[in-house]
């Protein structure tokens, strides 16, 4: 049985090179030019063909969105613009517009074209219709049950990719005119402001938002592969390194020991944890499994303070000092938990902290700075890993 594919957002180079490393089979970014993200770094032509380069050298892909809906003077020089990014190395373009399908299904037959879930798929007669263009994939709208997205299955031959964690749109899969009349910037054309997540007075002078809960799916990956789908899709280009690290190389976990049969409920309920913190928001499976309701949204009282768990991002590991650069408070003293790439997790006690200068130090309290631990270990700790907080000293 061919693996199902773990598909991770990717807003800059580094965030490509972090999560393809952390275990995603594919990641999708952003050109400068038609993608939903205006706020991300985004990718210029020069960094699309090294991120190219470094995902095919592992044996993986990149996806390119350009899935705005498209106005008359966005279609100037959109076809030059494509056939830049095929001859940098593209693997599928997620689209939106059936001029760009069929453009490039007749100029680049070998490049795959994914049907976004901004066109809110949700039914397989829609999907039959799409095949017939040249479809290789549909990525669902996000407002459907696991009964529903089985028969979608069951009746057609194309690809089936659904979202699993990160954001939900309050408005259907992404057809949203709130940020338009609120604050004048076209949610569909990469500007979205996010206003359902404004906090607006009632008559009660009480805050009030219409946001929904974050999808998190991962108690339901067996079920999604089971029933056929292709792709599984993580939420986030202008997430956190720590935050798409730990999210993908979890997700990673969670699909290997499904395969291999090692997911006990016992290790689930430890991979759940780790999603639960490293998010900022609360969680639900919002249609998977029942109609959506209250219970999936906010209204009010919502919080979504960051914790301080992320202390560090390794640069290098050599005759058992680690070097990295801080990003929260920690002490001598502190038990931290180090994981790496590759899926290992060691927790450790902090006994001996230096600045740059090798002072040795009792506190790391100046995020960016570059510090050194000292930590014995004879598992490899290679460039990107992670260092995070498991219990302050008492």
């Amino acid at each position: 049985m061919k693996k199902i594919e773990l598909l991770s957002p990717a807003g800059d180079l580094e965030r490509l090179k972090v999560t393809l490393l952390y275990g995603a089979d594919a990641v999708y970014i952003g050109g400068e030019s038609y993608s939903l993200r205006a706020n991300a770094n985004n990718f210029s032509l020069e960094e699309i063909k090294e991120a190219c380069s470094f995902a095919h050298k592992l044996g993986k892909k990149v996806h390119l969105t350009l899935n705005i809906v498209f106005h008359n003077e966005d279609m100037d020089g959109v076809e030059e613009y494509i056939k830049d990014v095929v001859d940098a190395g593209i693997d599928a373009f997620i689209v939106s517009d059936p001029f760009i399908i069929s453009y490039i299904k007749s100029n680049f037959p070998n490049v795959e074209v994914h049907l976004s879930t901004q066109n809110s798929t949700s039914n397989y007669k829609a999907i039959e219709y799409f095949e017939h263009e040249g479809i290789d994939r549909v990525v669902l709208a996000r407002e459907l049950s696991k009964k529903q997205i089985k028969e979608i299955i069951d009746k057609v031959n194309c690809d089936i990719e659904v979202f699993i964690h990160g954001a939900m749109c309050t408005c259907f899969s992404g057809r949203c005119a709130l940020s338009n009349y609120v604050t004048n910037r076209d949610a569909n054309r990469g500007g979205c402001a996010q206003v359902c997540r404004f906090a607006f007075e009632n008559k009660d002078e009480k805050d009030f938002t219409m946001a929904l809960k974050d999808m998190n799916m991962a108690e339901y990956i067996g079920d999604l592969i089971e029933i056929g789908v292709r792709s599984l899709k993580v939420e986030g280009r202008m997430r956190s390194l720590y935050y798409l690290a730990t999210v993908i190389g979890t997700y990673r976990e969670i699909i290997d020991r499904y395969y291999d049969k090692t997911l006990t409920p016992e290790i689930m309920e430890v991979l759940q944890e780790r999603l639960d913190r490293v998010a900022n928001r609360e969680t639900s499976t919002h249609y998977f499994m029942k109609e959506a309701d209250y219970t999936d949204q906010y209204y009010s009282g919502r919080s979504e303070a960051s914790n301080q768990d992320y202390l560090g991002q390794v640069i290098s590991y050599e005759n058992d000092l680690l070097k990295f650069y801080e990003r929260n408070y920690f002490e001598v003293g502190d038990l931290v938990e180090l994981f790496t790439p590759e899926g290992e997790h060691i927790d450790f006690i902090v006994k001996e902290l230096y600045d740059e200068d090798m002072n040795k130090l009792d506190v790391a309290r100046h995020p960016d700075n570059i510090y050194y631990l000292k930590i014995n270990t004879e598992i490899k700790i290679p460039e990107y890993s992670m260092l995070k907080i498991v219990e302050r000293k008492q």
